[in-house]
């Protein structure tokens, strides 16, 4: 499954590893033409590992998995997962399991670690890093969760919200560098990236 955007095209093909119609929409907004494509990649938990070294792994493994499809092209791969003290927060996927971790959540703060990885396939190099983006909750009843979920339906959000809708009554601040890590894709640090690897969105 696949999809394209027809914006200015870079030097080198552009794929988003990745069928979010969330990340899809970030990308676009930098202005280049790029395919969206679903990995195939296991995404399950490593014993131990942390949620930095998860989102790491995964985002360079879900670039590489299409890689092959793809020989000459710039490669985007990004996995996010929030985390509330020590455990990871997946998409709820249900209303009963968004009710319980916007209770969890509730007057406390949850941590969003991003991996993001720029994949040459042409060379085999990787720029990977991790964004992390903390989202602090005001104190919230379960008439509020309810109301919420009922309205706006995130369950395929991990942490049960979304910021860019009517997610964002449920937060006290918020705490980071670019909010668009929080939807799920940082753009300033993809921006970087890109044009290290001469595909500046702003170039000739």
């Amino acid at each position: 499954m696949s999809a394209s955007v027809s914006l200015l095209p870079p030097s080198q093909p552009l794929i988003l590893a990745s069928t979010s119609p969330y990340r899809r929409e970030l990308l676009a907004r930098l202005g280049l033409a790029f395919t969206a494509v679903a990995p195939q990649v296991d995404e399950t938990r490593q014993s131990n590992e942390t949620a930095t070294a998860l989102v790491l792994r995964l985002a360079e493994a879900k670039a590489r998995a299409v890689a092959a499809q793809f020989p000459d092209a710039l490669i985007i791969g990004s996995d996010q997962v929030a985390v509330l003290d020590d455990a990871v927060l997946g998409k709820p996927h249900d209303r009963d399991t968004a009710i319980r971790q916007l209770e969890a959540a509730s007057g406390r703060s949850v941590l969003f670690q991003n991996g993001l990885c720029l994949l040459n396939a042409a060379t085999g190099e990787a720029q990977t890093l991790v964004e992390p983006f903390r989202v602090h909750f005001r104190t919230l009843t379960r008439q509020h969760i309810e109301r919420y979920l009922d309205r706006e339906q995130p369950y395929d959000c991990a942490g049960s919200f979304k910021s860019e809708g009517l997610g964002i009554t449920l937060f006290a601040r918020l705490e980071g560098d670019d909010p668009n890590a929080l939807i799920g894709l940082p753009l300033i640090r993809l921006t970087a990236l890109l044009e290290a690897a001469n595909c500046d969105p702003l170039g000739a």
